[in-house]
């Protein structure tokens, strides 16, 4: 029975989902704190960067590789880093509604990646699931225009580096875990988070910014974020990135957002209407059709 349960769960296309859907609580803890957006992505990754490492510690995992494996792992810290300040920039320009749209941009920017850097073949029905996804993803958000300020260049400017740095923070963590010589599960994402932590933390430093958790429940909801978010939904996803395609990588990363709204509507009572479950159906049947159409296409190739 738990050789089959480890079976089931070592299937990208289950540990993916799976990571997708624990990170999808992320918002939800976010909201519950009081602490400001880049305190709670500081404590986000150092708390899940401290419990990745006690796993590998725990583990035995062993962290002797090239120097190499210690860059890329390094880089994709930074990007993460870079993907998460700007993200909160673009929110304060833009509201959170298009600042979401924007960052889940990385789609497109994935399967550009994955085609022209390790020459990927993509499916037609994979080209055509990438807008649809999109689409549905603006039906389920919605556009409030009053949250949309005079700055809303820089806004669209932040939201697209978001995409960017997001797409290559995928490709990267995809990467270190691809290398015959890679540092194990857990002390890869673990120092990845660590890295991310740092520069999060210098970038507040620089700020002024305050480091202080102020209550109990603060404490309860960012080491719970950490922990699950951070560190257990990011494992997932980083144990099953390795074995897919980067389109259907970043396609697969959209059920993070889409998740999201579901809690949102259930535990914060969200109003919604026939838009927003129609753009939840939207995404979950081109995250379908992408998928039917790759593994169509290494069939045909096999």
């Amino acid at each position: 029975m738990l050789q089959q349960l480890k079976a089931f769960f070592s299937s990208p296309y289950i540990a993916v989902p799976m990571g997708a859907l624990i990170i999808s609580f992320s918002p939800v803890l976010v909201r519950l704190s009081s602490v400001s957006p880049d305190s709670s992505a500081f404590y986000r990754v150092l708390f899940g960067g401290i419990t990745l490492m006690i796993f590998s510690f725990v583990s035995r995992e062993q962290v002797s590789v090239p120097l190499k494996i210690w860059g890329l792992v390094v880089l994709t810290g930074l990007f993460f880093a870079v993907d998460l300040q700007c993200w909160h920039r673009s929110i304060g320009y833009v509201g959170p509604g298009l600042a979401t749209i924007l960052g889940n941009l990385q789609v497109f920017a994935t399967a550009a990646f994955g085609a022209l850097l390790f020459k990927e073949i993509i499916s037609k029905r994979l080209i055509a699931a990438l807008p649809l996804a999109v689409i549905g993803l603006f039906l389920l958000i919605g556009l409030d225009i009053n949250e949309v300020s005079s700055d809303i260049l820089w806004g669209l400017i932040f939201g697209i580096l978001t995409a960017i740095s997001y797409s290559c923070y995928i490709i990267c963590l995809r990467q270190s875990q691809s290398t015959e010589k890679k540092l194990p599960l857990f002390a890869n994402m673990g120092i990845i988070s660590l890295v991310t932590a740092a520069s999060v933390g210098m970038v507040m430093q620089t700020k002024g910014d305050s480091f202080l958790i102020p209550t109990a429940s603060d404490w309860l909801y960012l080491v719970t974020y950490g922990v699950f978010c951070q560190g257990i939904g990011w494992a997932f996803i980083s144990k099953g990135l390795p074995n897919l395609p980067a389109a259907i990588a970043g396609l697969l990363m959209l059920l993070q957002p889409a998740l999201a709204f579901v809690w949102d509507v259930v535990l914060f009572n969200r109003p919604t209407g026939a838009y927003g479950l129609f753009g939840v159906a939207l995404v979950l049947f081109a995250i379908g059709m992408g998928i039917y159409g790759q593994q169509a296409v290494a069939k045909n190739r096999n």
